[in-house]
């Protein structure tokens, strides 16, 4: 066992400690769904090696530290710890890698058919980047309508609700045009409660989180992208991205010769 491959398995390791902590202390709680959340963990904690053995490719330890980490910050410390709702912004850091990290499989992907002898087509490095863009993009929109889902088919709420203390919609143009009218959240009574009191304004169901998160999505993407284009165009120089993309294996190198 190399050093490399027992540092991966330290950091998993360490993190599924804590994991079957969790789960025996919602198994006690009578928590169900923090139980479910926990096996859930441990089956996403096994993906990476599962991709590594079907797949023959290799991800970087930095990659895959980082992926054991988002799924234990998403699912044990965000779901299960509320920590969605304790800490500000952990939703928000939790997009941002991830579209970092969406970015980085996009570019992995591709660059890995533009490295191979079967296809004569080779990919300018400027479309990599927008490739991998894109693809972080779109796993970042199709969450999104996962979220939707779940929150008006089952009731939940993952796409969060935000404070809003005023409102601009043409809605309130008495002769119904297309003029847009500003209306401040002064006073807001719901089944007798004082929202405006309690919560500080009116809520509102979702949109703002949605763009909020698909707008780290857009930097994290950004960001990843800008470093992958200068990682092919120095083709495999940059000590940083090389952290981050996967590469195929050697040994499927040298059996597909």
């Amino acid at each position: 066992m190399n050093q490399t491959t027992k540092r991966r398995l330290t950091v998993r390791g360490f993190l599924s400690i804590f994991v079957v902590f969790t789960i025996v202390r919602q198994g006690f709680m009578h928590n169900h769904e923090g139980v479910f959340m926990g096996v859930l963990t441990l089956l996403l904690f096994c993906i990476p090696t599962f991709i590594e053995r079907k797949t023959g490719i290799d991800l970087p330890p930095v990659l895959e530290g980082i992926i054991y980490c988002f799924i234990f910050a998403a699912e044990i410390l965000g779901e299960v710890n509320s920590f969605y709702t304790k800490i500000p912004y952990w939703d928000t850091m939790l997009h941002t890698i991830n579209g970092f990290l969406m970015a980085a499989i996009g570019f992995a992907l591709v660059d890995i058919f533009n490295r191979s002898d079967r296809f004569s087509i080779k990919l300018s490095p400027l479309f990599l980047a927008i490739v991998a863009f894109c693809f972080s993009m779109t796993v970042g929109v199709l969450w999104e309508f996962y979220e939707f889902f779940m929150d008006s088919q089952f009731g939940m709420d993952m796409q969060k609700d935000w404070i809003v203390q005023s409102i601009n919609s043409v809605m309130f143009d008495p002769n119904h045009l297309n003029i847009v009218h500003h209306v401040d959240v002064d006073s807001l009574v719901v089944n007798g409660e004082d929202w405006i009191a309690k919560y500080g304004g009116y809520i509102d169901i979702g949109l703002i989180d949605t763009m909020k998160d698909l707008l780290v999505n857009f930097i994290g993407a950004v960001v990843f992208s800008v470093i992958g284009f200068f990682y092919v165009k120095s083709r495999g120089k940059g000590k940083l991205a090389s952290q981050f993309i996967p590469k195929v294996l050697h040994t499927q190198k040298t059996q597909e010769k």
